[in-house]
């Protein structure tokens, strides 16, 4: 079963001023107000008035006012900056509610919601090898330079260490065809030893 997880806020800024002005307006007027976002930063008082300030050097521009485009431009980083708090803001809110709900609030922002697709590597897999009683491991990688403390169970009590490995991934033989048996592996990284697996359990050929 997939876990849920929580979309990414996406701002996909337009390139052209006079759309990205618009863009900023929207943003603007989207979160004003709005309940499901009461603390904000910057204030939206503060946001709507460097947008306002932004527009009237881009007029300044088109209307080739000398020396408006550096006062555009930089009006136009504090926008920028603007938004970029405003998109870790909302992020934070929409990563508070359940996964579903997220994607309907971060809109509500006036900003776009990015699906996030999950790992598909299991933190421990089992698999039978090739030859009976034998199974290979495969862990997620803990880091780029860790170790990984393997063992087995055949009733989660008592369980057999196997040889350390700097690779996540290892072999076990000897086992006993017919029998379930249960694996756990622990990553040791140069913060210190991590969280054991999940037990994982396999039927060994």
């Amino acid at each position: 079963m997939a876990i849920a997880t929580h979309p990414l806020v996406s701002l996909k800024l337009p390139t052209r001023i006079k759309n990205f002005i618009a863009f900023a307006q929207s943003v603007a007027t989207a979160m004003t107000d709005n309940a499901s976002f009461p603390t904000p930063t910057p204030t939206m008082a503060t946001f709507a008035a460097d947008v306002a300030a932004l527009n009237t050097a881009e007029t300044a521009v088109l209307a080739r006012t000398k020396g408006a485009a550096e006062t555009r431009n930089a009006k136009l980083a504090v926008v920028r900056a603007d938004l970029e708090n405003l998109k870790t803001y909302v992020q934070t809110v929409a990563g508070s509610v359940a996964p579903e709900l997220a994607s309907a609030l971060i809109q509500s922002a006036g900003m776009t919601s990015r699906k996030v697709t999950p790992h598909s590597k299991p933190a421990l897999a089992a698999k039978n090898g090739s030859v009976s009683g034998t199974v290979n491991l495969t862990a997620k990688a803990a880091a780029r330079t860790a170790a990984y403390e393997w063992a087995y169970s055949t009733d989660q009590k008592t369980w057999t260490a196997l040889p350390i490995t700097l690779e996540a991934k290892t072999g076990v033989t000897g086992l006993t065809a017919g029998t379930t048996y249960y694996f756990r592996v622990q990553p040791l990284t140069r913060e210190g030893l991590q969280n054991t697996s999940q037990i994982v359990s396999l039927l060994v050929n």
